[in-house]
């Protein structure tokens, strides 16, 4: 079976343990690829900077992405994403502490495939976690290489 990679965006220490912390009580064992601001995240996807030479056939099953990042936000993340052929297809889903509705507008508009509330209770943000991995590593059907 393939590699699916998780690639988490946080640049909160706190929140990307937790995130981490959840994955691992659901048995999600799928590799987490984190980076911890938008360039970081950029150069990963694009085989840039710090990934230079990174297969870039290894792509992530899906992308954890938050709003609130240093050097370049995830709005603007998503943006490149959706621009580039190479990533345009990959899932995004938005996991912020942002309740903004332009927030949500925009993460919509620029082609997020999902947008979650990271809850404050633990055991809400458990559940959502479990949902995800078995929606976007289990049942999601993604387009095929090339198409």
């Amino acid at each position: 079976m393939e590699n699916r990679k998780i690639l988490l965006v946080e640049d909160n220490p706190d929140d990307e343990a937790l995130t981490l912390r959840a994955l691992k009580k659901n048995n999600i064992a799928n590799e987490v690829v984190i980076t911890r601001d938008g360039v970081e995240a950029l150069d990963y996807l694009f085989g840039e900077g710090a990934h230079q030479g990174r297969d870039l056939a290894d792509q992530p099953q899906v992308i954890l992405l938050d709003l609130k990042l240093p050097k370049v936000d995830g709005l603007e993340v998503l943006k490149r994403i959706r621009q580039d052929d190479r990533t345009r297809r990959l899932p995004v889903v938005i996991l912020t502490t942002s309740n903004e509705d332009s927030d949500i507008v925009s993460s919509y508009d620029l082609g997020a495939n999902s947008y979650i509330r990271k809850p404050v209770d633990f055991d809400q943000f458990m559940e959502a976690v479990r949902q995800l991995g078995l929606y976007w590593l289990v049942l999601n059907v993604t387009a095929p290489d090339g198409h």
